[in-house]
């Protein structure tokens, strides 16, 4: 039987020996072929290319009200979230205001997210849950709305588009500071 002081040599000796001995990885900008897949279409491409910026960069064409997405709501949010928003503690998007500061805060479309572009993004990348994607730009624009009218930040009949979104001023927008690292462009004196 080996001493443990053995073993460990003998451990390290082969470890060292499987590193030496492995085949180094090309070094070419060629990626290996292996004949599957193909490159994706410009199609393809725009269709998971959907970045959308807090300033409304991104936004795809289409409209809702509050009012239109009411009914798509109830089909397909009131599930999960409630039929006023009021969800359970961890679903909830309506409410909380005035809560961020308390030993219990509520983090709420109305009370936390500072940008309505961010709502619109995350309802249309993730939402509904067992169906991520299923909603057209129309129903996604209408159901933000709708979540907006629960919050109170805007009218049952104000339309939100790519024009009108990032334009709303939610309750949060300026409850975040500003990434200060020099990468980012916010650092002081930049």
């Amino acid at each position: 039987m080996l001493k443990p002081n053995r073993r460990w040599t003998l451990a390290t000796l082969l470890l060292l020996g499987m590193i030496v001995a492995a085949p180094a990885w090309p070094q070419s900008t060629d990626a290996p072929k292996y004949g599957v897949g193909r490159p994706l279409t410009a199609e393809e491409i725009r269709g998971v290319d959907i970045s959308v910026a807090p300033d409304g960069t991104g936004l795809p064409p289409g409209e809702g009200s509050a009012a239109e997405g009411r009914q798509v709501y109830e089909v397909r949010c009131g599930e999960c979230h409630g039929d006023k928003g009021q969800g359970s503690e961890q679903a909830a998007l309506a409410g909380g205001q005035g809560t961020l500061k308390t030993p219990k805060p509520l983090k709420t479309v109305g009370s936390y997210w500072p940008y309505a572009t961010t709502l619109w993004d995350y309802t249309n990348r993730a939402m509904p849950y067992d169906l991520p994607g299923l909603l057209t730009h129309d129903q996604a624009y209408a159901v933000v709305a709708y979540v907006l009218f629960l919050n109170g930040i805007i009218g049952e009949n104000e339309v939100m588009n790519a024009e009108t979104l990032p334009k709303v001023a939610m309750p949060n927008w300026d409850g975040f500071v500003k990434d200060p690292r020099p990468d980012t462009g916010n650092a002081p004196n930049q």
